[in-house]
């Protein structure tokens, strides 16, 4: 599974980096993220997640994408002011990237391959899809939209991802 660490991640700062500096060797939640979206409030939760397992290996990483209704149309400065101003979002966030389709970024062709609790792989279907990735890069599991980051499941898959 390292080559999928070693994929390519720009930061929304605009730095090259990997998904493996991204991470910083932690388990990581992955999540497309959107700032106009009635799902947008899971901002609250995924900082949350970030603030309560400062001391764990593990750490959410924010993949914005404007696939959906056009739901994050803006800069990466707009993005950055929004996530701190509005969440105090203190975790790592992309360049807005897309997650599906002929441009879908190289990180998610890997994560849609991995199905979610009903078998179901493929496509992302909105914003605040969540994926589960140990430190070694292995997709735990997959979780849709509307299955909040706190969720029981969500948070048994982060346990077994950080041991």
């Amino acid at each position: 599974m390292t080559d999928f660490l070693s994929l390519p991640v720009t930061t929304l700062a605009g730095e090259s980096s990997t998904l493996r500096a991204v991470a910083d060797g932690r388990a990581a939640l992955i999540v497309n993220v959107a700032s106009r979206c009635g799902l947008t409030p899971q901002y609250t939760k995924l900082e949350a997640l970030q603030r309560d397992m400062a001391d764990r290996p593990f750490t959410v990483i924010g993949f914005p994408c404007n696939q959906f209704g056009g739901q994050e149309p803006g800069s990466a400065q707009e993005i950055a002011t929004f996530c701190s101003a509005t969440y105090g979002v203190t975790f790592p966030l992309s360049a807005k990237i897309d997650v599906n389709g002929n441009e879908r970024d190289p990180i998610y062709a890997v994560l849609t391959e991995t199905s979610d609790a009903e078998g179901n792989a493929g496509d992302i279907q909105w914003n605040f899809e969540k994926f589960v990735v140990s430190a070694e890069g292995q997709v735990l599991g997959r979780f849709r939209p509307l299955v909040e980051p706190d969720a029981p499941e969500v948070l048994d898959c982060i346990a077994r991802a950080i041991g």
